[in-house]
């Protein structure tokens, strides 16, 4: 079965600073139909305008990816890191027993656009970590390319459940074809372009559930980029 949540029906708040889309409920955004899928919790698509940003707060007990789509964002945290992340650049922030951290836009002109992502833990009270990433854009050019997993592989980063985030690059007009386990489930979120998923047609910001499917069929309608979460 295939379930799109379309674009134009998520969550949205413009805070002036921060124009931001949220595909699951979060924030002052509550509805009960859609309150994540499977371990997947949030996936929030913001514009952060140039020289503002989200001043040092606190999260726990989450798994935290961010995923610049233009622009740059500059993280610091409580552990001491601190770093400029742009496209390309896996974060993984694992909040465990409790972190606090920034994300600001260091540029005084350019708009930032992200996406990021809560993944619930495999279990409570984990030790706060960091860990990031690049990956060039040829690997990610019409193919799966793993950006997190549990076990790290392929030179992903690492989460802490039994979840595996990719994403690909897709001109127009290619195609890539995704095995689906049994058991498991994905979720195909569109960052950019349209594609055609098993003949659903999906714009820019839409998402896919896909669960007792075997395999996603993607083709990209146009120049696309899309995550896709393997998940049980």
């Amino acid at each position: 079965m295939l379930t799109v949540r379309n674009a134009n029906q998520r969550g949205h708040a413009n805070h002036g600073w921060l124009d931001t889309y949220h595909s699951f409920s979060f924030g002052d955004y509550y509805d009960p139909a859609h309150m994540g899928f499977r371990s997947l919790r949030v996936i929030n698509d913001d514009k952060v305008a140039a020289a503002h940003g989200f001043g040092m707060h606190p999260h726990r007990d989450m798994e935290i990816i961010t995923w610049v789509l233009s622009g740059a964002l500059q993280h610091k945290d409580s552990m001491g890191n601190g770093s400029v992340i742009r496209p390309g650049d896996m974060q993984r922030m694992t909040a465990g027993k409790g972190v606090f951290h920034s994300e600001e836009n260091p540029s005084k002109t350019d708009e930032t656009h992200l996406l990021q992502i809560w993944i619930v833990p495999e279990k409570r009270g984990l030790e706060p970590s960091y860990e990031e990433k690049n990956f060039t854009a040829e690997s990610r050019r019409n193919q799966l390319r793993v950006l997190a997993s549990r076990d790290g592989r392929n030179g992903s980063v690492t989460v802490h459940q039994d979840v595996t985030v990719s994403t690909s690059l897709l001109d127009a007009g290619a195609r890539i074809e995704v095995p689906i386990a049994p058991g498991r489930h994905l979720w195909i979120q569109v960052a950019k372009g349209s594609v055609r998923v098993n003949g659903a047609l999906l714009i820019v910001g839409d998402g896919a559930a896909l669960s007792n499917e075997t395999l996603a069929g993607i083709e990209g309608i146009k120049d696309s980029e899309i995550l896709v979460f393997d998940l049980n």
